[in-house]
């Protein structure tokens, strides 16, 4: 079940996942840049069976906000479940932000981004992440622009991310 909210980010009432999807409800999720040890961003492709933009790109793990469930929660439960590792130090948030790409259908979701630290060694979870690797923020901007197809929501928050001053990122 997840929290059904509106444009305010207010719950306005819950909904099983695959309706939200189906009926193009709005709802929550978040985003979590992952570094390594050496700063290094986690980057993967996603799998092929994913429900939202199979086989993209992203430099984010996370996903949606259970019913009930705090963005802080999901954040760290996320990012333990998709990188396959427990104990991680709790991800510091960023901002915030409303994303709507207008498609057809529409998606729309409240999007909480955050930062953290994974000095462990990782192994994704094979249902989601069908490669992945750690990259450098130098080598991570070269793939932006290139043949790489980016999930269009990590990639506008990763985005933002960077327009933001120097000291507000993590």
């Amino acid at each position: 079940m997840l929290d059904v909210v509106d444009e305010e980010d207010r719950v306005t009432g819950q909904a099983p996942r695959g309706e939200v999807y189906a009926r193009g409800l709005r709802h929550r999720v978040v985003f979590v840049l992952v570094r390594d040890a050496e700063g290094r961003v986690f980057v993967h492709r996603r799998t092929a069976t994913k429900q939202v933009f199979p086989s993209r790109y992203d430099m984010f793990v996370g996903g949606v906000v259970g019913a009930g469930e705090s963005y802080d929660e999901a954040a760290l439960r996320e990012a333990e479940e998709e990188l396959g590792v427990r104990g991680l130090p709790r991800p510091v948030p960023l901002f915030r932000f409303l994303y709507e790409d207008g498609g057809d259908p529409a998606r729309s979701w409240w999007s909480a981004v955050y930062e953290v630290r994974c000095p462990l060694p990782v192994q994704p979870q094979e249902s989601e992440v069908a490669w992945y690797g750690f990259l450098t923020d130098e080598e991570l901007d070269a793939r932006l622009g290139g043949a790489w197809e980016w999930a269009p929501d990590g990639l506008h928050a990763y985005r933002r991310l960077l327009a933001l001053p120097r000291g507000r990122r993590g």
